[in-house]
């Protein structure tokens, strides 16, 4: 009788611990978190030999446009939502610049990388074939973002991190006017971890940003057609 006395008082104790967590929590509910997304993955990127720029590919002009936000979101800089425990559900935007914007600088950091002439200051293109410059490069490479969502699932013990982002690259000869690739890559990546911060939040965002600008040029069609259009 002792021993059953004893497990209900350490049963009681723990869920009168555990609900005095979750009500502090609830009332430390924030109306918004705000993070950063860098692309940090740019000294850890191997370039794909394919992409490596050689001959007159490497003082040929690229330009880079800034990418087409096309996620149906107002606030561009919404990135994604915080789930907090008893369900409240709170937005999480950028606080370093709009996505898009990182977007395409992280491409143009890591085509510089490849060893092409890539303009420093991006440039505004909506994609369509008639609206590409007349003058200055012989490629413009551009693109949109079409999905992007971090997020993370708070728990008592627990906090689940995820980060989904759906990139498009289009690449065009500005010289013909024409577009010469299309392609769109997707990544999601998650990490648990017994702490939450913005910190950790923004860095999935980072991670997964990463990601999909190894995969957008992983292949070799997108190198042959930015080297072809360079070449000429």
């Amino acid at each position: 009788m002792k021993k059953y006395l004893f497990v209900l008082k350490v049963a009681a104790l723990f869920m009168g611990l555990t609900l005095g967590w979750v009500t502090a929590g609830l009332a430390a509910i924030p109306a918004r978190y705000d993070v950063s997304i860098i692309y940090s993955g740019l000294n850890q990127a191997v370039i794909p030999d394919s992409l490596k720029a050689d001959g007159k590919t490497r003082s040929a002009a690229i330009y880079i446009a800034e990418f087409v936000d096309a996620r149906p979101v107002a606030d561009k800089k919404l990135v994604g939502h915080v789930r907090e425990i008893g369900d409240a559900r709170v937005p999480v935007f950028l606080k370093n610049d709009i996505p898009s914007r990182i977007i395409a600088n992280s491409v143009k950091d890591y085509l510089k990388k490849a060893g092409y002439n890539v303009a420093d200051k991006l440039i505004q293109w909506d994609l369509k074939e008639g609206a590409l410059p007349k003058k200055g490069p012989k490629v413009v490479i551009g693109g949109s973002l079409d999905e992007l969502e971090v997020s993370c699932w708070t728990g008592v013990f627990s906090n689940d991190y995820k980060a989904v982002m759906k990139i498009s690259l289009v690449v065009a000869d500005a010289v013909k006017g024409t577009i010469l690739h299309k392609s769109q890559v997707s990544v999601a990546v998650t990490k648990t971890d017994v702490t939450y911060s913005e910190a950790l939040l923004g860095h999935q965002g980072d991670t997964a940003l990463g990601d999909a600008i190894d995969k957008l040029f992983e292949g070799k069609t997108v190198a042959q057609k930015i080297k072809a259009a360079l070449a000429q």
